[in-house]
């Protein structure tokens, strides 16, 4: 454990804090549902089925709200990007109905989603939200300019201060940003009959109806497998255990909806669209029907979940935080950068 840093006093969570809006300047809630799962899912489609799924994406897509993600990020100190036709997503999102939930405004879930070039892949890598970092001045001049942690970066300046902190952790360019609230994953989950979740140990949660876990494979419904998402007193490990179960229930839900036919079933893939689609978020020009073609070929298998390099927890003053591993995060996030594959698999184990 690191030792002993010097206290810094916390600002607190500014109640003025950007508020993304739509393409037609209607404030949006601040947190949709899983914007990746829909995405993914739909992506699957392979021949003739991205024809019919092509055009049911356009129909979706002119009605997703847009959030202008990039607004006030200075350009000229933004990484560059490195390899041509890699992309590399930004995931936020929060877990609204958390009944432990005290953070305001800031993000539960941070997720940068590095796609190859040849989109064989994609490596999903989560930044434990109490990281402590350098955070950028905010555009209001009154927030941030000093290290906080990371998930203290959207309360004081929105999405793009987000993306201008996340680059400057990890030296990776963002290229689009999505957003996702976990409390939606209850309604995902049912509309696939529930979903599979291997627990690695027997517990009960800590909430009402304080449910039973017990080790290995389970049918878990949607507000089973929220709650099972949540759980981390429980474990030594705190929040990275929280970090694990959020990973597990994304694959889960991808092998469901690809094992469970709703590829295949128009009416299936449907009904799940439908229970998603309204909740969408996205920045403004990332689209759907690209993005479906390029990640067609995705399966639950070639999905690698991933956490960025830490030195475990510690203290700053009174908060609690995780210190990064900055010379190994150095190395890992360089060959994101560079899209090495192999090299992003090898040094993030």
């Amino acid at each position: 454990m690191p030792g002993a840093h010097q206290f810094v006093e916390p600002d607190p969570v500014a109640d003025n804090a950007d508020t993304p809006r739509g393409r037609h300047g209607k404030p949006r809630r601040r947190w949709r549902r899983i914007a990746l799962i829909s995405l993914l899912v739909v992506a699957l489609l392979g021949g003739a089925g991205m024809i019919a799924g092509g055009l049911y994406l356009r129909s979706v897509e002119s009605d997703i709200e847009r959030v202008d993600a990039f607004a006030g990020v200075p350009e000229e100190g933004r990484p560059q990007a490195v390899a041509k036709g890699a992309m590399n997503i930004l995931i936020l999102g929060s877990d609204t109905r958390d009944p432990e939930s005290t953070s305001g405004s800031r993000t539960d879930t941070i997720i940068l989603a590095h796609l190859p070039k040849d989109r064989s892949s994609a490596q999903l890598i989560s930044i434990p939200r109490d990281t402590w970092v350098a955070v950028p001045r905010a555009k209001d001049g009154n927030h941030g300019g000093r290290d906080a942690k990371i998930n203290a970066a959207y309360a004081w300046g929105g999405v793009p201060l987000m993306v201008q902190t996340v680059e400057k952790f990890t030296s990776v360019r963002i290229d689009h940003v999505m957003m996702v609230d976990f409390a939606g994953f209850k309604e995902i989950i049912d509309a696939l009959g529930g979903i599979d979740i291997n627990s690695e140990k027997n517990f009960t949660s800590i909430h009402p109806p304080f449910r039973t876990f017990r080790q290995g494979m389970q049918r878990m419904d949607g507000e089973t497998a929220l709650d099972y998402s949540r759980q981390r007193k429980q474990f030594p490990d705190g929040d990275f255990a929280r970090i694990r179960h959020q990973q597990q229930v994304i694959k889960a839900i991808l092998d469901r909806a690809v094992s469970g036919g709703i590829v295949t079933n128009p009416g299936k893939l449907n009904s799940f669209v439908k229970a998603t689609s309204n909740a969408v978020s996205v920045d403004e020009d990332m689209s759907l029907l690209g993005m479906a073609t390029d990640l067609r070929g995705l399966r639950g298998s070639n999905l690698v979940f991933m956490t960025s390099p830490t030195k475990g927890t510690g203290r700053v003053g009174s908060e609690s935080v995780v210190f990064a591993n900055t010379e190994k995060a150095k190395t890992f996030y360089d060959a994101v950068r560079r899209d090495a594959v192999p090299e992003i698999l090898s040094t993030g184990k």
